[in-house]
């Protein structure tokens, strides 16, 4: 897991930088992510109900999350060592 990816999703869809958010789901190791950002990139392109838009943002927001507190996990046990 490579913590900066996840903060450069984040700040790519904070900033609506579409192109270069598809440019990391293609070169990130992290499949959960990469298709992550898939479902974002497909619903903002082809749905037209906001719902949907946004079901798959706060997907991909959870998903951010869940990861950067795992990796300063296992982070820290490293450190520990």
């Amino acid at each position: 897991m490579n913590p900066i990816d996840y903060d450069r999703a984040l700040y790519y869809t904070h900033r609506s930088q579409w192109d270069n958010l598809l440019i990391l789901m293609v070169r990130t190791k992290d499949d959960f992510l990469s298709k992550k950002i898939e479902h974002v990139l497909h619903a903002y392109h082809f749905s037209h109900d906001y719902a949907v838009i946004e079901h798959c943002l706060y997907g991909l927001f959870r998903y951010l999350d869940h990861a950067s507190e795992v990796s300063e996990t296992s982070h820290e046990a490293y450190a520990c060592d």
